[in-house]
């Protein structure tokens, strides 16, 4: 496989469905507390082929929680993009569905099968759904139900398509991606994510590519499956690809304070080699980013969510440390300005 194979169009979509057609196949994770609309805006302009909200629950929409829809609103930069949902009962994902559709021109809805938090784990959600495949097959079925049925009653809007971020197991006795691939294949999933780490790993020690590759083989061409864990860098991109076969590379932690890293990768794939861009356009990202969040949650708000995405844009400078302590006290855009004064 050449370079230029490896950075290539990806469609979404079965027969019956409006196909999504993107021109890549970079992408950025749903990651909650950083996958906001600002943080989504500046990836799409760097190169990602579609960014995925924050997880949205299911539950919440359909107890009409304004903060959670406050949580899907698009990008005006967004050609395209996923609102991904959780919960642990079918009929709710069902409701929570339809409201996602009546309150937003979603391209996607992903379902989050992998969330390791326990919370999240004890309401029969994220990571649940990788224990019990059953459990997964009602869920995806129950969400391609709730698409179709508004498609009918909207057919301007369409059948869009369904996808499923999940984990390869519960832990390392008991690797369920054998058994939840083929569900999420029976029930209807238009794509499929595999983070290759257990729940019992969560963030922690190595993925599996073997698995990711091994998946690939399992689907056999019949949908896009991409690839998630250790994919930090755009040499780490390059080698997934090239080793598992995946369709696309799903970028998470490495995306964050980093919304290069599309335009980096896309250039190692296409070209060979990449530009590294500076420190000073970094943290100009990042006030971008902080503009954008002022202009929607204001300042107060804003300032309070950027704390923890300077330390990441902040990350390689000398003295850091003592730079982030000041960066986690920042309370006003000019604060913000003060501690980066020099660096800009």
């Amino acid at each position: 496989m050449t370079q230029k194979e490896l950075y290539h169009p990806v469609s979404i979509g079965r027969p019956g469905t409006k196909i999504l057609s993107l021109n890549g196949n970079l992408f950025l994770a749903p990651i909650a507390g950083y996958s906001d609309m600002a943080f989504r805006s500046l990836c799409t302009e760097y190169g990602a082929s579609l960014c995925t909200t924050e997880m949205v629950s299911a539950e919440a929409l359909t107890r009409g929680s304004l903060k959670t829809e406050e949580l899907m609103v698009r990008s005006p930069s967004e050609k395209h993009y996923a609102v991904q949902i959780f919960g642990g009962n079918a009929d709710v994902m069902f409701r929570g569905t339809k409201l996602v559709l009546e309150r937003t021109d979603c391209d996607l809805i992903d379902i989050n099968g992998g969330c390791p938090v326990p919370k999240i784990v004890k309401s029969g959600a994220g990571s649940m759904l990788t224990k019990e495949p059953d459990r997964l097959y009602a869920i995806v079925k129950a969400v391609k139900e709730a698409v179709a049925s508004y498609a009918q009653e909207h057919p301007e809007r369409g059948t869009i398509p369904v996808s499923i971020k999940i984990r390869s197991g519960w832990d390392a006795q008991n690797l369920t991606w054998q058994e939840t691939v083929p569900a999420a294949l029976e029930a209807g999933a238009d794509a499929l994510t595999l983070h290759a780490r257990t729940r019992a790993q969560g963030y922690e020690g190595k993925s599996d590519w073997n698995i990711l590759r091994q998946t690939v083989e399992l689907v056999a061409g019949k949908i896009p499956v991409f690839g998630s864990g250790d994919a930090h860098t755009p040499e780490t991109a390059k080698q997934m690809l090239e080793e598992t076969g995946v369709d696309g590379v799903m970028f998470a932690r490495g995306a964050m304070g980093d919304p290069f890293l599309f335009r980096r990768t896309k250039e190692l794939l296409t070209k060979g080699s990449y530009e590294q861009e500076t420190l000073a356009e970094r943290l100009n990202a990042g006030f971008r980013e902080l503009e954008l969040n002022v202009a929607s949650k204001g300042e107060k708000g804003a300032c309070l969510d950027m704390r923890k995405k300077f330390c990441a844009y902040s990350s390689g400078i000398r003295g850091g440390g003592q730079l982030r302590k000041k960066v986690v006290e920042c309370l006003t855009v000019e604060d913000y300005r003060q501690v980066f004064a020099e660096y800009l």
